[in-house]
């Protein structure tokens, strides 16, 4: 930037002779990077003055408005006349703001320093403040710095999910949630937060109660069906003086690894109403008495209708919903035989979100008086079709290794050998053994299988055929509307995907902890960042913005605060933290979440540079809650 004169020939009015006209002008780039020119002060005619005098006027006006002091005094007496007139003039005419010009920074010393994350940040904590979970915990008698470590490790679980080790040190050195929370990101250790994740966990079921009613109330939720399933998660470690962790059926497919059993119940918008947590070889169908005790409490005064899977749904539980005065829909355990079409109820054709196209009709049968209802769906059909001819290649290559043996010198042929392989297969492949007529041809003098044959059984290979894509829905509700029903079960799809979100978005898996009430603060915590996450997604879902959570993050972190440095004219140290503007995506995230589009806009503060260099950590003081 600087203050140069323009000339141009005009008539001189006084005169009445051409001569060189006079403007103050000022050049400056843009924010393209281009050379602009703007005109402050028009001067007028300056006859009286040499080329050389206006080149020292300039060059007077151009030190004072950058604050730089001359080796030389200046003695033209005109030359200082004209220079003080015409700052005057820009003053009077408020064409350059002195205050700014003694605040420039020289370019050159200009550093960029301590970049953090806020965006996603920013977000989640605007929802721990929808949530109310401040004034909760104060209700509760917590400390305003405990408060502020249970918000920043909560934010923390939900954008950058890590063991304390790590979140501790993405804290310290990534993220600016300390700036919108108020605690000290240095004091911040894993021990700490370790015990502030057991400290939450001391006050679960208050905290799901405080959630689930605030949720309600946020979004004028009814609570009339609710959906109760379970998941479970595995353990990195032998676990050994472990009462939680117990081998079970992993559904990650990890035999080898010890277990732990996340029970929830969540209505159909992805609300927790309540967890549990169990030993890892506990039964789907055990759980259930212990989780309608605790609905009544978590729930509103009408009683809700529980949905269910099959795994849970055994006769003896849904005789205990019945008697507790709650309904239930449920997929059967098992594929109805004996039944008949209910009289005057034809077929249904529906089409599901994921454009797939199932086939309902009502059916009845003599054993049971609930209302059943035959889903045959082609897509699943597909599906089971493509699994049964796994099994069946599966359980045909087993069989013949053992008639392989059978025929080999030296391989396992006593009946008693040969039967327990068989026995072994059959319990391995329990869907699919028997369609198939297993013979063997024995030698009874020697008790040695000398033959094995297989074959399929036609008759039964056709039934599981035409059973193929058909399960059955089972309901004690007294509905007439067969999509109805449909459409009640397939809430449980938002379980599914709760599980999923927290598997994967909250990374719950694996368990890395050794010690049972590490665990179950640990999974805890995951569910509270996941409340943080529903209520986020449950707003932008209503304006069609059906993005992941992680999708969601990554837009967010697009959104950095930095510390601006810089020396001006008076040997000053100009501190500025200031947030970035944020992108386009993330600009319709705040909208719709009616968040501001900056935590902060500017924070500032002057340094001396000597003080600088003799506490280098006043850049620091910029830091703190907004």
């Amino acid at each position: 930037m600087g203050l140069y004169f323009k000339c141009s020939i005009r008539k001189n009015p006084d005169t009445s002779r051409y001569d060189g006209y006079y403007r103050l002008v000022e050049s400056y780039r843009n924010l393209e990077g281009r050379v602009c020119h703007r005109t402050l002060l028009n001067v007028g005619f300056l006859s009286d003055y040499s080329p050389e005098q206006l080149n020292k006027v300039q060059s007077c006006l151009n030190d004072r408005y950058e604050n730089q002091q001359r080796l030389f005094p200046e003695n033209d007496v005109f030359v200082k006349r004209l220079a003080e007139e015409l700052w005057d003039r820009l003053l009077a005419a408020k064409r350059i703001d002195v205050k700014k010009a003694q605040q420039m920074i020289n370019a050159d010393t200009m550093r960029h320093e301590n970049v953090r994350e806020i965006g996603a940040e920013w977000m989640s904590y605007n929802i721990w403040n929808q949530l109310e979970l401040t004034r909760f915990l104060q209700s509760k008698g917590w400390e305003e710095e405990e408060i502020q470590l249970a918000a920043t490790q909560i934010i923390s679980r939900a954008v950058y999910p890590a063991s304390e080790l790590k979140t501790s040190l993405w804290i310290k050195e990534n993220s600016a949630v300390c700036e919108l929370t108020g605690y000290n990101p240095y004091s911040i250790t894993k021990d700490k937060l370790y015990a502030s994740a057991l400290k939450l966990y001391s006050i679960k079921d208050q905290l799901e109660q405080h959630l689930s009613a605030r949720t309600n109330e946020l979004f004028e939720l009814e609570d009339k069906i609710i959906l109760y399933d379970l998941t479970n998660t595995y353990f990195e470690g032998r676990k050994l003086n472990s009462k939680l962790a117990k081998h079970g059926r992993s559904k990650e497919k990890r035999k080898d690894a010890k277990l732990v059993v996340l029970a929830m119940v969540v209505n159909v918008e992805g609300f927790i109403k309540y967890t549990a947590m169990y030993e890892g070889n506990i039964a789907d169908c055990a759980t259930l008495e212990s989780m309608i005790e605790k609905l009544a409490t978590h729930t509103c005064s009408h009683k809700p209708i529980i949905v269910l899977d099959a795994g849970i749904a055994t006769e003896d539980n849904l005789i205990l919903i019945k008697a507790k005065g709650y309904h239930y829909v449920c997929v059967s355990r098992t594929k109805i035989k004996d039944y008949t079409s209910v009289a005057g109820k034809g077929k249904v054709l529906l089409q599901t979100k994921n454009k797939q196209e199932i086939q309902l009709k009502a059916v009845a049968t003599e054993k049971h008086t609930d209302y059943f209802l035959e889903v045959t769906s082609a897509a699943k059909a597909k599906k089971e079709e493509g699994m049964k001819h796994s099994f069946e290649q599966r359980i045909e290559e087993e069989l013949q290794k053992v008639s392989n043996a059978i025929q080999r010198k030296g391989g396992i042929k006593t009946t008693e050998k040969v039967y327990e392989r068989i026995g072994r297969i059959k319990e391995k492949y329990p869907s699919i053994h028997s369609q198939y007529i297993i013979e063997t041809r024995i030698n009874k003098e020697t008790n040695q299988v000398i033959e094995l044959k297989w074959s399929k059984d036609e008759s039964k290979e056709a039934t599981k055929q035409e059973s193929l894509g058909i399960y059955f829905l089972r309901t004690d509700l007294e509905i007439k509307d067969e999509a109805v029903t449909w459409n009640i079960y397939n809430t449980i799809r938002e379980i599914e995907s709760s599980f999923r979100c927290l598997k994967t978005d909250l990374d719950l898996r694996p368990v890395y902890h050794q010690n049972d009430d590490s665990t179950m603060a640990h999974l805890h915590l995951g569910i509270l960042a996941y409340w943080l996450v529903n209520t986020m997604r449950h707003q932008l879902k209503a304006s069609g913005i059906n993005h992941s959570w992680s999708e969601i993050v990554r837009i967010g972190n697009t959104q950095k605060v930095v510390t601006t440095t810089g020396t001006n004219t008076f040997d000053k140290v100009i501190i500025v933290r200031k947030c970035s503007e944020p992108a386009h995506k993330l600009t319709v995230l705040l909208g719709i979440l009616k968040i501001k589009h900056q935590p902060f806009t500017k924070r500032k503060s002057v340094v001396h540079k000597s003080e600088l260099k003799k506490n280098e950590s006043a850049i620091s003081g910029v830091l703190g809650p907004p």
